[in-house]
């Protein structure tokens, strides 16, 4: 008899919580189904924002490599240059390059400089503008402008720091200090980050300040 009332204690208990739930969800239902219904629409947007993106990228990719094709840099800057600020600062720095490689680097200048002092750039593409510079006009540069930029662009964790600690010891050898620069040039071979690239020109740098590289420089053998 106890296991009968017990029984029917627990059906109704089962019924009361069954008629809870069944008004809250008439009550709050319609909060759960817009919830549901903002989920899906944050990801079908996402979705189509992602698409739109990567179509307007690729576009812009091939609008590009179309200017390219024609042989003037001015093109490249010319594409799509009330787009994205991103895509624009790219594009200088890419016509920049384009310059540089004709010899006209009186264009190649400006260009840097335009991107180097457009707030847009951000600091990795302005400091890459910067190093570009520094590089490009080499012993041209103003000595005090030089060693300005690669101060700022070789301090500890620079998105740049070791390509610029490498112009600085050229800027060494340029200045008639072989010594200081092949004890930077050793500095830079024992930070964490370098390039077998960056170590095989550092060590043709100290041979041919007359240097025996360090045993652990990358040399090719021969």
């Amino acid at each position: 008899m106890a296991n009968q009332n017990d029984n029917f204690i627990d059906e109704v208990f089962d019924d009361l919580r069954r008629e809870r739930l069944f008004r809250l969800f008439r009550r709050w239902g319609w909060v759960a189904g817009l919830v549901i219904l903002g989920i899906v629409a944050g990801v079908v947007w996402r979705e189509y924002s992602q698409a739109r993106d990567q179509a307007r990228a690729q576009a812009w990719g091939d609008a590009v490599l179309a200017a390219e094709s024609s042989g003037d840099p001015a093109a490249i800057m010319g594409v799509d240059p009330q787009g994205a600020e991103s895509r624009r600062i790219l594009g200088a720095m890419i016509a920049a390059s384009e310059w540089s490689d004709k010899g006209d680097d009186a264009a190649a200048t400006d260009a840097l400089r335009n991107v180097a002092g457009d707030a847009a750039a951000g600091t990795v593409l302005h400091d890459l503008a910067e190093l570009k510079l520094v590089m490009l006009q080499g012993d041209a540069m103003d000595p005090a402008q030089r060693d300005e930029i690669l101060s700022r662009l070789s301090h500890a964790g620079a998105p740049f720091e070791l390509l610029a600690l490498e112009q600085k010891a050229i800027a060494l050898v340029g200045a008639g200090r072989p010594d200081d620069a092949v004890n930077l040039i050793r500095q830079i071979q024992q930070k964490d980050g370098t390039t077998e690239a960056l170590r095989l020109r550092l060590s043709e740098m100290m041979i041919a300040l007359g240097f025996e590289p360090e045993p652990s420089d990358n040399m090719p053998a021969g």
